[in-house]
């Protein structure tokens, strides 16, 4: 698969991204080259295109789809594995908001109340206990507000935030 040069400077720039998102750069290359390719892809076809080692390829696939950003997928007549991305956008960001809190986000809620359930709290000064009710507070109150907008249709969705600038432009203006 040949890319043409603005699918290539797209490709190339979210690799760049991905390193700081916390992403391998081949992992995000792939990703985008699946998106963009909209089809199925096997792992010959994606090392051919990035120019990358097989083995580096394989190691993105795997982590993709631990995230649960690809799929693997059969061609009629091709006994190779293929890989295919949504091409939804929306859908693409609700799954990778919705990873992030389960890897990043719950198990920080998690240990913050065990900090606050355990016998050493009383151990604490009160302005530490207090920091960490605080966080936990404001950390269940996002998670909250993530579950509710990951459940909204993209259309909602995007007025919600449309809505949102127009009121902070508001109030800045105020």
């Amino acid at each position: 698969m040949k890319l043409n040069p603005v699918a290539q400077r797209f490709v190339l720039h979210w690799g760049k991204m991905g390193s700081k998102w916390g992403v391998n750069r081949t992992v995000a290359q792939t990703h985008a080259l699946l998106y963009l390719a909209g089809k199925p892809l096997h792992a010959e076809e994606i090392v051919e295109t990035l120019a990358v080692a097989r083995s580096n390829v394989s190691n993105s696939l795997k982590e993709l789809q631990s995230w649960n950003l690809i799929k693997v997928t059969h061609v009629l007549g091709d006994r190779r594995d293929h890989f295919e991305t949504s091409t939804d956008v929306w859908e693409l960001f609700k799954v990778v908001v919705r990873e992030r809190k389960e890897r990043e986000f719950d198990p920080t809620v998690a240990v913050l109340k065990e900090c606050l359930a355990s016998p050493d709290i009383d151990k604490e000064d009160s302005a530490t206990r207090k920091r960490i009710k605080d966080t936990l507070v404001l950390m269940e109150s996002l998670s909250s507000w993530g579950d509710e907008m990951l459940r909204l249709e993209p259309k909602t969705l995007m007025k919600i935030m449309k809505l949102g600038a127009k009121i902070q432009n508001l109030i800045r203006s105020k």
